[in-house]
């Protein structure tokens, strides 16, 4: 059967755990999930998990239980501008009908306030709205500070290491991960690639992603890795990272660009995505392909 590489999004960091040990726990808690969506054992569903959160939080202190939106303010302020693009490309998805977001380029309205909107809108839990935006904004900030950034170097060949150490012919990418892949797959031409699934993808956000990624686009454009011969993205109807849509409209070169009803109560989390039956029929030739 063709190896599955399996990338993380936002909120996968575990201290006190070695990498090895987290790898080897999530790879089967992740082909159980992907399992369940095509109705097999995890057995046969050969997935590698693909770690990469622990380059990022390497120098990180560990939060104390404060606030995460006010955590976020103190420690990268200048991600508070990027929350405010985000809304607006979130509103023109979504036709949320928020309050002005930004005036003379600040953001117009206290940050809580407007996540708390923002989770009004769509009938999500605030609390958890506002951890998960703060957690979102802060592994954004921590991947894409720089290009050379030797946190940002180390998660991506940390992932292309993984793809070529398995062989590796399916890459299924979760939220940030996408991004650490796309820049990956990138940086390693050589790695041949038959599938890349990206799913609830923020690759697309104007400013805090699309214009700081690497290789830059091209004239607003963004183009495929030359190792991946299909790609397909995934997106909920309600995730609230996967903005702006279409993706397709920045990366033309996609060749499935699919809107689907995942989660309604469980917006952007990897568990829902891999379960799902588009996620299934994208991989299941795969599957098939050798016994």
């Amino acid at each position: 059967m063709t190896a599955f590489v399996a990338v993380h999004g936002v909120g996968h960091h575990a201290p006190g755990h070695s990498p090895e040990e987290i790898v080897t726990a999530r790879s089967a808690t992740w082909a159980k999930e992907v399992a369940t969506g095509l109705g097999t054992s995890p057995e046969r569903v050969p997935l590698t998990y693909a770690y990469y959160a622990h380059h990022l939080h390497r120098t990180m202190p560990v939060s104390q239980g404060t606030d995460g939106l006010e955590q976020l303010e103190r420690e990268h302020p200048e991600a508070i501008q990027e929350i405010a693009r985000w809304a607006e490309s979130l509103d023109e998805s979504l036709h949320l009908r928020l309050p002005s977001v930004t005036a003379q380029g600040r953001l117009a309205v206290p940050l809580r306030q407007l996540v708390s909107v923002i989770a009004e809108r769509l009938s999500l839990d605030g609390r958890l709205t506002r951890a998960f935006i703060a957690r979102f904004f802060r592994d954004v900030a921590l991947y894409l500070r720089d290009n050379e950034d030797p946190a940002r170097i180390a998660a991506r060949e940390e992932v292309a290491a993984t793809i070529a150490s398995t062989g590796a012919r399916v890459v299924i990418a979760h939220s940030l991960g996408s991004v650490v892949a796309y820049e990956a797959l990138h940086a390693h031409p050589e790695l041949d690639v038959e599938l890349l699934l990206t799913l609830g993808s923020p690759l697309a956000l104007p400013h805090g992603v699309f214009h700081r990624l690497s290789p830059a686009p091209a004239d607003g454009i963004g183009q495929r890795p030359a190792g991946v011969r299909r790609w397909v993205n995934l997106c909920d109807h309600g995730d609230i990272v996967a903005v702006p849509r279409p993706l397709k409209e920045r990366f033309p070169t996609v060749d499935l660009d699919l809107t689907d009803s995942i989660a309604p109560f469980d917006f952007h989390s990897a568990a829902p995505y891999l379960r799902s039956a588009t996620v299934a029929a994208t991989i299941a030739p795969f599957l098939e392909a050798k016994r």
